[in-house]
């Protein structure tokens, strides 16, 4: 990790070198803006002169910036709030984007706004699916599906919770897997931003500003609207959810958005992709404990853990896998 850190170091060195020549500032402060799970970084760039921007840190050996300038295109081009980019480095890694503000929907959501909120974040997701043509992103296919939901067994199974697999157990996971990957892929696909959810949704105006959407692909229609409602960070009832798991399915009509005409299929759709979601989440908060180094993930995996069992003890098809998550207890 020490030496991590000096890359990092060294690293930060070029940032201020290249956005002093960018700015065209002899002076300017760099404070951190954000971190996520990735080997991103981002910091605010605030010149002498009170303009303020965000600035991405993307080590070029780990992380690729030109899927975030592809899919912050089309984002915009939808109508939906994505940071417009000033500047992009491809060769370092960095990139010089509008400042969305300080404030996230995680740490504004209250009982208050949470309804008026998500009606916003429900409204752009509505716009970036309408935008959905193909050619443009990569597909969330069999692959790709099948490999998230390996990371669950491979690191947070094994690895955290030292638990070694009977072949009956594994027999569980791969029907389950079976049953996830063929509900996803019956789905009609649209642009999916793939990590939708509130601590990547800036309050400001127009509201939402979007971030965090590098991952994007062509997939499920149900996957943006479950990461949102059904979140790594904070917890909302049932009734709750279902009511404006509702709203969102009734504007998707209206918009000609290819929903399943019956709301129990829909539900059971969303409901199947957000335990998908879940087991890799569980999979990826273990790995980048363990890999990387970053333990605060992991204090969140309860809040999965419930999500996933809740699922699972609802709809027979999945009863092996409820059994097999209570036996984690």
């Amino acid at each position: 990790m020490l030496e991590f850190s000096m890359i990092q170091d060294a690293r930060r060195a070029d940032l201020e070198r290249w956005l002093a020549r960018e700015l065209h500032a002899a002076r300017f402060s760099l404070t951190p803006a954000s971190e996520d799970a990735s080997f991103r970084r981002y910091f605010r760039a605030r010149a002498e002169d009170g303009r303020s921007y965000v600035v991405m840190d993307a080590p070029p050996q780990k992380e690729d910036c030109r899927a975030f300038v592809h899919v912050a295109g089309l984002l915009r081009a939808a109508g939906v709030h994505a940071p417009e980019i000033f500047v992009a480095d491809f060769a370092q890694g960095f990139l010089l984007l509008a400042d969305l503000g300080a404030r996230t929907y995680l740490q504004e959501l209250d009982p208050g706004n949470a309804s008026r909120l998500f009606g916003d974040a429900t409204d752009a997701l509505l716009r970036w699916q309408l935008a959905t043509r193909p050619g443009e992103l990569p597909p969330y296919d069999e692959a790709l599906l099948r490999r998230e939901m390996g990371l669950f067994p491979e690191w947070y199974l094994e690895r955290h919770l030292h638990k070694v697999l009977s072949s009956q157990e594994k027999d569980v996971l791969e029907n389950t897997f079976q049953i996830l990957v063929r509900s996803a892929l019956a789905q009609p696909a649209v642009f999916v931003h793939r990590d939708y959810m509130p601590r990547n949704l800036m309050l400001c105006d127009p509201n939402p500003g979007v971030l965090d959407f590098q991952d994007a692909v062509l997939g499920p229609i149900t996957y943006d609207i479950v990461s949102l409602l059904r979140d790594a960070f904070v917890s909302w009832e049932e009734d709750q959810v279902l009511d404006w798991s509702v709203r969102y399915w009734e504007k998707a009509k209206r918009a000609k958005l290819p929903v399943d005409a019956d709301f129990g299929e829909f539900w059971r759709a969303l409901e199947w992709m957000g335990l998908q979601r879940h087991l890799k989440i569980l999979g990826i908060f273990a790995r980048i404990r363990y890999r990387d180094g970053k333990p605060k993930y992991l204090e969140d995996t309860p809040r999965f853990i419930g999500y996933a069992r809740a699922v699972a003890r609802r709809y027979a098809a999945l009863a092996p896998l409820a059994k097999l998550l209570d036996a984690m207890q």
